[in-house]
């Protein structure tokens, strides 16, 4: 079922499987308990930090993200990602939300031109075997989540990753970031989309940020003016801080 139309049917079907099914607590296993039980949801109502892993990539956005990808909130979004609870977009989204609001709530925030989030792909063959694509899925629950709030943001998803990219799992820092030069790219048709646009870009989780940083490039490459970053979680390989010396943030620039 293609379109809008069937990923909303989708998530009314997982919602309703959660419940008919008892799945239990997506966090803790708990039953009966539905999607999140009253004492796994406060992992999501921390408050955002930056959270900047460590090394620091060159050109990584500023990564905002509620917490640590540890307990119940490893749990929940491997849950959503992994398990097929897809009702655990709504609250996953809100958490994403925060994220994203305090991302915009700095000297680039409000009262700037209109921002847009762009999610980071994933690769085709992980979304056929999961049946969707997770960090799409949960851009949208939190544009739709401040859009109920006021915020007008759009979720655009421009950016590709090339069918020779390399699974990243259990790479270091550096074979990252070399395995990700040249994997992303934005297809000529939609590169109108991001010149001169200010984009936050947006993930569920953050590890050695990495792909953020080639993200960026690549949206930097076609004029994009990139933010922030905003993030359901970060691994433990991070340190809250200010940002690094020298700075990420963009300036508007024609590289």
């Amino acid at each position: 079922m293609p379109g809008q139309a069937g990923s909303v049917v989708l998530r009314h079907l997982a919602d309703l499987a959660d419940l008919v099914l008892a799945a239990g607590c997506a966090g803790c296993g708990a039953r009966p308990a539905g999607t999140i039980c009253a004492g796994c949801r406060p992992a999501l109502l921390q408050p955002p930090a930056l959270r900047w892993p460590t090394p620091v990539p060159p050109g990584l956005p500023p990564p905002w993200a509620i917490g640590e990808y540890s307990g119940v909130l490893r749990e929940l979004l491997l849950a959503h990602k992994e398990r097929g609870r897809l009702g655990l977009a709504r609250p996953l989204g809100a958490a994403l939300a925060a994220s994203l609001t305090a991302a915009l709530a700095g000297p680039d925030g409000p009262g700037s031109p209109a921002v847009i989030a762009v999610p980071m792909p994933s690769r085709s063959a992980a979304v056929r075997q999961r049946g969707h694509d997770a960090t799409r899925r949960l851009a949208g629950a939190a544009a739709s989540d401040l859009r109920r709030q006021g915020v007008d943001l759009s979720v655009v998803p421009v950016l590709r990753m090339r069918s020779s990219a390399a699974d990243q799992s259990g790479l270091g820092a550096a074979a990252r970031q070399q395995n990700l030069r040249g994997a992303l790219l934005v297809p000529p048709g939609l590169r109108p989309l991001v010149t001169g646009a200010r984009v936050v870009l947006v993930d569920d989780l953050v590890t050695t940020g990495a792909s953020l940083a080639e993200a960026a490039r690549v949206l930097r490459t076609h004029g994009a003016v990139v933010v922030a970053s905003a993030l359901v979680a970060a691994t433990t390989r991070y340190h809250p801080s200010p940002a690094p010396t020298g700075g990420v943030r963009d300036r508007p620039r024609g590289d």
